[in-house]
């Protein structure tokens, strides 16, 4: 036996050599690991609408380099578009080379918009060349305008319907504190920069039409975004070092060097029948945006038309323990507690978002040895910051620097940029520590009552050295508490946040004399909604009022305004979808783990995922303060809420508003019917958890006689019609809140970062992608890395077999010439 050799055919040989490496390549698919982002879905290619365009060569000026991008340019709406551009020349400290941008309307498809259909002019802080007016003495081109006597030429604006201005001052169809034109956005130090623009559907600007102007074959008609960039030389080619431009963006020579991009806005028309009855949803703004999303479709599909009503989700639980003829469905994120003697509720997850601290905050780096005016990108708080400014504890919330500070505030640093435990989180940003006016006022919150203000106190007073400087305790530092916010003023349990201090200053007002006392809710005041606040926000103009202006015996606080975009700076308590929506930066906030994570479709819903049941079995309790592990702490689970006690056809309808909700409402996109971005898709099992709840409500109270076949009551159903029970339709009353097994460990897939990026927006000017593809896919389907874990799975077994399979005929010849070779 010792020199027994069996040589193989060749074709043999090749098949112990593919077996091997079929096997070796099995191995190696097993180790390999999934490439960067397949954990992540994409939204559609469709959805993915930047446009880049690059500018020409002007008679003075060369902007054949410049590139600029503008990162959605369709499925538009009432929004923030991230704009940049590369290419151009650094800007000096005078008004040279920047960018102005205005939106348009027009319906040449060719040519796009003439300028005086561009929403331009109402500029109230005298940046370069943000007027109408024009010159044509200093511009050989300009020959085409109108003429005010002794008051000069302008462009008017000639809007959808109605006359044209009047003048360059005519401010009938937009005003400095509303309009969307950003008429100076300097180049930074590379000659490139970034900007958000406020695009207007006409809901917004009825004057511009967006989304409303059809054709003839009922098709939305566009509209234009116009970037006008600006060198170093005026429109008569005068230039130096030292010469501001100062002509109008309108100006011929100007408006020649345009950039245009089309805009596609989504239909701002309600398309639903308005003979069909009304069916009246209620409660949390947290769902505002996906319910006002919806609501075309589930008309279009349904028998009925669904109004919504934003109100707190206390009457939203009101609704659903006692519905009215018109409303009967509520929106919740604290479940629905079990009345005595009433019908049961069923109450299914139908959103999930959060909230966030938003912010828009102008800062002027050191680069190259000169400052540019940058937007922050990375913004830290952790808990005892947010009790800080929630409780009016800095100075500047309450008083400015003439004024100077309170006494009972003495020793507390004047801003939070100033604040040393702000630097220390936040390195970097030194300069905040040195001038006061580079930090925001103040928080901006919402003025109404919610679960979402209740789940930020929580989390707030969860962290033990915030508590202890809301009860008095100084912080390392020496600072302490506004003393109106102490002996209880704050608890866990708050649903709103106060403006305690109600301290007057007196001031004396400009103008014909006078006095005025001004308090912290003229400097921050409250905003109406979170909706509003973002807006706000992105304008850089909350509404505040330091100083008090007497005319004609008439004393009032005066606006402060809007500022220009280079000198915004302005942050408060925000809902996620709305922060997306208008771009802002978002926030990082410390969870269990002391990991800062931002809000996105991970950090969400790793959130649902550890959340625990409340007492009413299938619904989610928010927990903040357990949150880890990449988990975002201010997550919230939107519930839809309704009596079973309602006639057959009311509980058939909203039945059928929470299957869609469910089902075909949590496909991310900007199309109508979509679930808007800054919402993660539901988890499969909530899904379920929905749907089951829908068929729970669609059956009723079991022997009624609206439902005398319904199905008898399961295991934890309590559908007896006097327990007053309550279920977030499980079937066997089991307190999952609608995470088991493997879902959970989906849900909390889509990325390995929770802390890079928000869900669809990052700080302006991060490395980011557009909302449109941020979103991870827990809405049903397979995940693109649950996919490909099945092809590996799959084509690994395939090797196996085959490798097995190629080794088995020779290994078998091999035994079998031992065997013979034995014998012999």
């Amino acid at each position: 036996m010792r020199g027994l050799t069996i040589r193989m055919p060749r074709g043999r040989r090749g098949r112990v050599t593919a077996g091997v490496g079929c096997l070796l390549t099995a191995v190696l698919i097993a180790l390999l690991p999934l490439p960067a982002g397949a954990d992540q879905a994409q939204a559609a290619a469709a959805d993915d609408s930047s446009v880049t365009k690059s500018g020409a060569k002007g008679k003075y000026d060369d902007f054949s380099g410049l590139k600029v991008t503008v990162h959605q340019t369709e499925g538009l709406r009432g929004q923030g578009v991230r704009v940049t551009w590369t290419g151009g020349k650094p800007a000096p400290e005078k008004a040279q080379n920047f960018l102005q941008i205005m939106q348009c309307w027009g319906d040449d498809a060719q040519a796009g918009p003439s300028r005086t259909q561009c929403e331009y002019g109402a500029d109230a802080n005298a940046q370069p060349g943000g007027l109408r007016s024009v010159d044509p003495t200093t511009d050989p081109l300009e020959t085409d305008h109108a003429t005010v006597p002794g008051v000069g030429p302008y462009v008017p604006f000639r809007p959808v319907e109605g006359p044209e201005t009047t003048s360059s001052r005519d401010f009938t169809y937009f005003t400095p504190g509303d309009t969307n034109a950003l008429p100076w956005l300097p180049n930074d130090g590379n000659g490139g920069g970034e900007a958000v623009f406020e695009v207007k559907s006409s809901l917004e600007s009825p004057h511009l039409g967006c989304g409303a102007r059809t054709t003839s074959a009922k098709e939305i008609r566009p509209c234009w975004l116009v970037v006008v960039p600006r060198g170093e030389h005026e429109t008569n080619g005068n230039s130096g070092s030292n010469l501001p431009l100062t002509t109008s963006a309108l100006s011929q020579t100007n408006w020649n060097q345009r950039i245009v991009f089309r805009l596609g806005f989504e239909p701002v028309t309600d398309s639903c029948d308005p003979d069909k009855p009304e069916r009246g949803i209620e409660g949390s703004e947290l769902a505002t945006d996906a319910i006002t999303s919806w609501q075309s479709e589930l008309c279009r599909t349904g028998t009925h038309r669904f109004t919504f009503t934003q109100s707190s989700e206390l009457h939203g639980r009101e609704v659903a323990t006692a519905p009215s003829d018109t409303t009967g469905l509520g929106l919740t994120v604290d479940p629905v507690p079990a009345a005595a003697g009433g019908a049961n509720v069923v109450q299914a997850p139908v959103a999930v978002s959060g909230l966030t601290v938003g912010f828009v905050w102008m800062y002027d780096h050191l680069e190259g040895g000169a400052y540019q005016k940058l937007p922050l990108k990375e913004v830290k708080l952790n808990q005892r910051l947010l009790a800080k400014v929630l409780t009016q504890s800095y100075p500047y919330s309450l008083a400015q620097p003439v004024d100077g500070i309170p006494e009972y505030l003495t020793g507390n640093p004047w801003s939070i940029g100033m604040d040393p435990e702000f630097q220390r989180i936040n390195p970097g940003l030194e300069d905040l520590a040195r001038v006061l006016n580079l930090s925001p006022l103040g928080l901006v919150v919402p003025s109404d009552n919610s679960d979402s203000a209740r789940l930020m106190w929580e989390y707030i007073l969860a962290d033990r050295d915030a508590r202890e400087f809301v009860e008095g305790k100084k912080d390392p530092w020496g600072m302490t508490v506004n003393p109106e916010y102490k002996d209880g003023v704050i608890s866990d349990s708050l649903d709103f946040f106060p403006k305690a201090d109600l301290t007057p200053t007196t001031l004396k007002c400009n103008g014909d004399g006078g006095t005025f006392d001004r308090t912290g809710q003229d400097v921050v005041p409250y905003a109406t909604d979170f909706h509003e606040g973002a807006l706000k926000i992105r304008r850089g103009d909350i509404g505040a009022a330091v100083e008090c202006n007497t005319t004609n015996r008439v004393t009032k606080m005066t606006l402060l305004g809007r500022p220009a975009s280079t000198e915004q700076r302005a942050f408060g308590v925000v809902d996620n979808a709305s922060a997306v929506r208008y771009r802002l930066g978002t926030a990082a906030l410390p969870n269990a783990d002391g990991e800062y994570i931002k809000p996105n479709d991970a950090s969400l819903l790793k959130a649902v995922a550890q959340m625990p049941g409340s007492d009413v079995a299938g619904v989610k309790a928010t927990d903040p303060a357990k949150m880890k592990d990449g988990a975002y702490p201010l997550a919230a689970v939107v519930y839809a809420a309704a009596s079973v006690d309602q006639a057959k056809d009311v509980r058939q309808d909203y039945a059928d508003v929470i299957r869609y909700a469910a089902g075909k409402g949590q496909t991310p996109g900007t199309a109508k019917g979509q679930l808007p971005y800054g919402y993660a898709p539901l988890p499969t099992a909530m899904r379920q958890q929905a749907q089951q709840a829908a068929d729970r409500l669609e059956k009723g109270v079991p022997n009624s006689p609206e439902s005398p076949d319904a199905d008898a009551p399961g295991p934890g159903d309590d559908l007896d019609g006097g327990g007053g029970g309550t279920t977030g339709g499980l079937d066997g009353g089991t307190d999952s809140g609608g995470l088991t097994g493997g879902d959970s460990a989906g849900a909390a897939a889509g990325g390995t970062d929770a802390g890079a990026g928000g869900a669809g927006t990052s700080p302006p000017g991060a490395s980011e992608t557009d909302p449109a593809k941020q979103n991870v896919a827990q809405s049903g389907g397979l995940t693109p890395s649950e996919v490909l874990g099945l092809i590996r799975w799959v084509l690994l077994g395939v090797l196996i077999a085959g490798g097995v399979a190629a080794l088995a005929g020779p290994v078998m010849l091999r035994l079998s010439a031992r065997r013979a070779a034995g014998g012999g």
